[in-house]
């Protein structure tokens, strides 16, 4: 078991810890608990959560799972728990800042773990010894609908965007940005690493270069129409030199005629308005 002091955790995430351990040690449904995430990758830092997962036996699967909101409850003053339509899957935040994510799972369903590395708390029975929980891969069928979902979808958004801007409803044309922008950073995820996660946004800093991410930048503008519009060109052309050599790498017809209908409805809706 890994000794709690060698991990650098701040107080409250220590505190934590060690209420969790007790508590799935007095448990007889618990059978082992583990430590993934940024603690057990060795990145974790002042603002991470911590991620556990909890094994119980087959036969007390049931209680445990219908009394895990009363567990968390006793572990801190709870002040958030989210469910997040995956019932096994929980996020818990309590009143000392320490946020939590847990997964409850039982020996027949130990593919609803997927932490990847791990660092096990409690091990009744030895069935960490020889255990790995990989994070789950897309298979190359998924991995392409992947790609050609993000490629395909930008001119969606980007006719939104179209609509918004003729109809001069900014704030919806200035959500629209995001959007755009979230497509582009995910395509720009595939092309760095075609295994890694779509997820826009988060953690983007860490998952790419900051010369790639400056391909971006132009795209954060103030609210203003002009603005905006300009914007809007900045990431089509972003999209442009990533989704080309995106779909020819992965052998999808690149969306010309789509690319061309939503491209003069942009270009018709800026001169409407000028």
């Amino acid at each position: 078991m890994i000794d709690l002091t060698t991990l650098p955790l701040s107080s409250h995430h220590r505190q934590y810890l060690d209420r969790f351990v007790a508590a799935c040690a007095a448990d007889v449904r618990v059978i082992a608990a583990l430590l993934g995430g940024s603690y057990a990758k060795g990145t974790a830092d002042a603002h991470s959560d911590i991620d556990l997962s909890i094994i119980v036996t087959d036969a007390g699967y049931q209680s445990f799972y219908d009394q895990r909101a009363v567990f968390l409850g006793e572990l801190g003053d709870l002040l958030f728990l989210e469910y997040f339509n995956q019932p096994t899957n929980v996020l818990a935040i309590y009143a000392d800042g320490t946020e939590a994510e847990l997964t409850f799972t039982s020996p027949n369903r130990l593919d609803q773990i997927e932490c990847g590395p791990f660092l096990a708390l409690i091990d009744k029975q030895g069935i960490l010894a020889d255990a790995s929980f990989p994070p789950p891969m897309p298979t190359p069928t998924e991995q392409h609908e992947i790609v050609r979902r993000q490629i395909t979808w930008f001119w969606h958004d980007l006719s939104h965007f179209n609509s918004a801007m003729a109809r001069g409803q900014l704030w919806w044309a200035y959500g629209q940005l995001d959007e755009l922008r979230c497509y582009c950073m995910n395509l720009m995820r595939l092309q760095h690493d075609i295994t890694g996660d779509i997820c826009g946004y988060e953690k983007i800093d860490k998952a790419l270069p900051s010369d790639v991410l400056a391909l971006l930048a132009d795209s954060c503008v103030p609210f203003e129409r002009d603005a905006i519009l300009r914007a809007g060109y900045v990431l089509v052309q972003c999209y442009q030199q990533i989704a080309r050599p995106l779909a020819a790498a992965h052998g999808l017809p690149y969306p010309v005629e789509l690319e061309r209908v939503i491209l003069e409805r942009l270009m018709l809706g800026a001169n409407e308005q000028t």
